[in-house]
């Protein structure tokens, strides 16, 4: 990251925002217009989702990459839209493999529907989402997001290989963050790249940046998992730990600590024992597994920094770097 793009230079995520305020409102009423259907449980559970807010960070990202390489129309908006109901798709068919009763500090919509409609209602905004592309008429933009949505099931599958199993080690969980969250992040400032006209170099650069932040993103959410307060993070602390899954800070205990600390800990993933929460996070503090994390984390976001490097710069890109210092020190 260039010297003049320090931390505290870089615009904040309610600056953020405000920069794309306009765009993303366009977005979010072309999501609300597409999300319409004649069956009334769709409606609901679709609005009871994207109703839940967040901050639309991967809609967001096609915007701002658009934006920051020059695009000055409405082109990017449906892009966006696209990437969030892939998003929202996953994140129903998550809740329900996960068993997740609270997202964004809501009941998740498995929890009030039922797992059926939930996974039915997940179909519906994925094959939306292919409505939306094919209205583009661009085989770039369907090569682009069919290649991502086929990668995206992969990593599910991979997390499910992963599940209870104490022995997921750091290079597997890569795997599986890499397809689950990054690919979509890279398509994201991908298809904004490609909206733009940019270059196939541009367009490889903006993927990169994507993947990275991804990758950072994730890590650090996973470091949330053990250290954020559960009121601000929106769901219950240490559903990782309770639903089997190893991620870094836990990953790395296993690594680092005694044989005797090494077996009770492969027994509650194996357990998936929340109970135990005392205890593991007891090893990650003696092992220093929260550290090591942020620090990878900390090295995919310079990897992302870098690929931004040589880029025109404005405000647009100063907001991408700004969400690259977002992604890691926020605490939810």
């Amino acid at each position: 990251m260039p010297a003049y793009a320090t931390a505290t230079s870089l615009p904040g995520i309610a600056d953020i925002q405000q920069l794309a305020a306009g765009d993303m409102e366009a977005v979010n009423r072309l999501i609300r217009s597409r999300l319409a259907s004649d069956v009334v449980l769709i409606n609901q559970i679709s609005d009871h989702i994207i109703a839940a807010g967040g901050k639309r960070l991967r809609p967001m990202l096609v915007v701002l990459a658009a934006r920051a390489l020059g695009h000055g129309g409405p082109g990017p908006h449906q892009l966006a839209a696209i990437i969030e109901f892939i998003h929202t798709s996953t994140l129903l068919h998550d809740d329900v493999v996960d068993e997740s009763d609270l997202r964004r500090g809501r009941k998740t919509a498995n929890a009030l529907w039922g797992n059926a409609p939930s996974v039915l209602v997940g179909d519906f905004l994925y094959s939306r989402s292919f409505q939306l592309m094919v209205e583009l008429d661009s085989m770039a933009v369907m090569q682009v997001l069919a290649d991502t949505t086929n990668q995206i099931a992969e990593g599910e599958v991979l997390q499910l290989l992963h599940v209870h199993n104490p022995d997921t080690d750091e290079a597997a969980y890569l795997r599986v963050i890499e397809r689950k969250t990054a690919v979509l992040f890279a398509a994201a400032t991908r298809l904004g790249a490609l909206q733009a006209g940019a270059s196939a170099k541009v367009q490889q650069q903006l993927h990169d940046f994507g993947m990275n932040l991804g990758l950072a993103f994730q890590i650090a959410d996973d470091v949330l998992d053990y250290t954020a307060d559960a009121g601000a993070l929106g769901k219950n602390l240490g559903d990782d730990l309770a639903e089997g899954k190893a991620t870094l800070p836990l990953i790395h205990a296993m690594a680092h600590s005694s044989d005797a600390v090494r077996a009770r800990l492969r027994d509650i993933v194996e357990a998936g024992d929340a109970t135990a929460m005392p205890e593991v996070l007891a090893a990650i503090g003696q092992t220093g597994g929260i550290g090591y994390s942020q620090q990878r984390a900390a090295h995919y976001a310079a990897l992302a920094g870098e690929a931004l490097d040589g880029l025109p710069e404005s405000p647009w890109l100063q907001a991408l770097r700004g969400l690259v210092h977002y992604a890691t020190a926020r605490a939810h």
